[in-house]
């Protein structure tokens, strides 16, 4: 129980304790008085702090508010915290910590003078994370210290604050896909007539539908607003796979293949959204990770926390992709063999609109031996964040400070590609050949190229139907996007 009561003591109560025991000795074994009299002191006023640190009856309250509580990794969100003290008592020093992830940061810490009865103290600091992922921010921690920092008592909240750091969004072009291609406006008659088959029988009017597709015959007989059910085969729709197997990519951290895999879907998934598509985003093994008209937030939660699968086998997200029917697909893979290739091929069905990126999964392992190879530091396979963009900016232009092209210094040499990474580059050429030889539209982005740039690649909405594409990935001709 002694000990109990004397776990507060600071370094300097603990110095003025042992110090006052041994002048207390000292002063009964020397007889003197006086001696006696300063060890008594000694004792008694870190025991003092103590007692009157303990009986405190301060009553606070603590609100926290994490403002946006969702950002993108490689933003900054603020964090107010309000301390109010709803006691009739000021309060003394407060020393007060609020406790966050590593991964967020170090602990912010404040020191408080005092707080006066029914007075409140806001507290402000930033928070950033370049990794993805949902935390929980708090409780808040409040150390009660004397006025003569002998004694420090420790008193916890219990509120956390959840925060999600979702993937990096990149801004797409919207020239590349439109709504003409999901069912809606003059795009709609093109479509139909390279695809699909009539289908008269009705079905109930659902939220969103477009009142000129009103069935007023079968209206009247049913009682309830019908629609042509062939309507809802054209009706805004897109489904995007992302490949998240550990197998396919390369390198780790947020530089790796799988990052920016993940940042791909998430920037296709809210364009989609944006565009107002009606969209679902799956991963290889068929589940989903957001679906419907407003499914931007669900994508979000779910691409935050998720984590590179085990599996090695396509064939369940792509019976989903073959499912989805008509509209706009959008595959993100990262190794492809020649095999997957052929089996997402036949995904595409006539007169559907079929996007596919393609990761270039050797360059994030060249990226991650040059980075090595350069510092002598971080493991083979990663790269730093960043990696090949800080040299150039987007129009090719060397950055300030770095020499020329040509020049000696320009060109740092790089280390030789390993045996597999040809291998690789052969495997990306022929799944991107077997891809738009199905009528898709194929690009490849590697270590270097940002998503945005890579996704301008595509050609605009108006160029992209291949109402003759051979689905069996053999007919070449005139196929390429």
């Amino acid at each position: 129980m002694l000990t109990s009561w004397l776990a507060g003591l600071t370094t300097r109560g603990t110095s003025f304790l042992a110090a006052g025991v041994a002048a207390a000795i000292a002063g009964i074994a020397l007889s003197e008085r006086s001696l006696l009299c300063v060890g008594v002191a000694l004792i008694t006023l870190p025991v003092f702090s103590v007692i009157s640190a303990r009986r405190a009856r301060y009553r606070l309250s603590c609100t926290r508010i994490i403002s946006p509580p969702r950002i993108p990794a490689g933003n900054t969100a603020l964090v107010t915290l309000q301390l109010h003290n709803v006691s009739k008592l000021p309060t003394g020093l407060l020393l007060a910590e609020d406790a966050i992830p590593y991964a967020l940061g170090p602990r912010p810490r404040y020191v408080l003078d005092n707080i006066e009865r029914r007075g409140e103290r806001v507290l402000t600091y930033p928070l950033r994370s370049d990794l993805r992922g949902k935390f929980e921010v708090g409780p808040l921690q409040l150390r009660v210290a004397d006025s003569f920092g002998l004694v420090e008592i420790t008193r916890s909240f219990s509120s956390r604050t959840p925060f999600v750091v979702t993937p990096r969004v990149y801004p797409l072009a919207r020239t590349m896909i439109s709504r003409s291609w999901a069912g809606e406006g003059d795009g709609r008659s093109r479509l139909a007539a390279t695809a699909g088959e009539d289908d008269v029988i009705p079905r109930p009017y659902n939220d969103g539908d477009d009142l000129r597709r009103v069935h007023w015959r079968s209206t009247a007989r049913y009682g309830d607003l019908m629609v042509r059910r062939e309507e809802q085969r054209w009706r805004n729709r897109a489904t995007v796979l992302l490949d998240t197997r550990a197998g396919a990519h390369l390198g780790s951290g947020p530089s790796s293949s799988f990052e920016t895999a993940i940042s791909a879907a998430a920037s296709v998934g809210v364009h989609l959204a944006q565009e107002g598509l009606a969209g679902q985003v799956i991963n290889e093994q068929g589940t989903s990770l957001g679906a419907g008209m407003a499914f931007q937030d669900a994508l979000l939660e779910s691409l935050s926390v998720i984590a590179p699968s085990r599996g090695n086998d396509l064939a369940d997200g792509l019976k989903v992709l073959r499912g989805a029917g008509a509209g706009v697909i959008v595959a993100i893979m990262g190794r492809l063999s020649q095999t997957a290739a052929e089996q997402l091929a036949i995904c595409r069905t006539e007169g559907s609109q079929a996007i596919a990126l393609l990761l270039a999964v050797s360059t994030w392992a060249d990226s991650g031996r040059a980075a090595h190879a350069g510092n002598g530091s971080g493991p083979p396979g990663t790269a730093p964040d960043g990696a090949g963009r800080e040299g150039a900016s987007r129009d090719g232009a060397p950055a300030a400070g770095l020499p020329e092209a040509g020049h000696p210094e320009a060109e740092p040499e790089r280390p030789a590609p390993g045996p597999g990474t040809a291998l690789m580059e052969a495997e990306t050429a022929q799944a991107m050949q077997t891809l738009r030889a199905a009528g898709w539209h194929v690009i490849a982005i590697d270590a270097s190229t940002p998503v945005d740039l890579a996704w301008e690649q595509l050609p605009r909405a108006a160029e992209m139907l291949v109402p003759g594409a051979s689905l069996a990935g053999h007919d070449t001709a005139g196929r390429t996007a």
